[in-house]
């Protein structure tokens, strides 16, 4: 699926989201239109991210709060 986000300097730039597998791991990858792709994953209610990713932390949290929606309305849809 297809996000929006607003980065520090002030652009709006377009991701794409999915969700995948790591060893045991639920990880979500997201693309950016430039071909960078960071992995993310949650620990707890914080959401992390890979060691060499880039993401600035309010960039990392507006993400993982946009997939948090995601998961809850899927899980209020499946009762």
């Amino acid at each position: 699926m297809d996000f929006s986000i607003k980065l520090s300097d002030g652009s709006v730039q377009l991701v794409k989201i999915t969700r995948a597998y790591f060893k045991t791991w639920h990880v979500w990858k997201v693309q950016f239109n430039d071909g960078k792709a960071v992995m993310l994953y949650k620990l707890g209610t914080e959401w992390m991210q890979r060691n060499e990713d880039f993401l600035e932390a309010h960039v990392l949290t507006t993400i993982g709060s946009f997939i948090d929606r995601i998961i809850f309305k899927k899980q209020i849809i499946a009762f």
